[in-house]
């Protein structure tokens, strides 16, 4: 039993699947500011190729 609770005591590997799960996480924030960004811009540029359209 003791040596039961030393090996539960010393497993650090649930540490490194949240570190992996908080990597991603960080990641994919990042991924959907950029779209956002983008997204933004793009809908702009194509506001600007919609007004010159209409005006010829």
């Amino acid at each position: 039993m003791k040596t039961l609770i030393n090996r539960f005591k010393n497993d650090e590997s649930g540490a490194t699947a949240i570190e992996y799960g908080l990597i991603a996480a960080l990641i994919a924030v990042a991924i959907i500011g950029a779209v956002k960004a983008v997204g933004t811009s793009l809908s702009g540029t194509f506001g600007d190729v919609q007004t010159e359209l209409d005006a010829s």
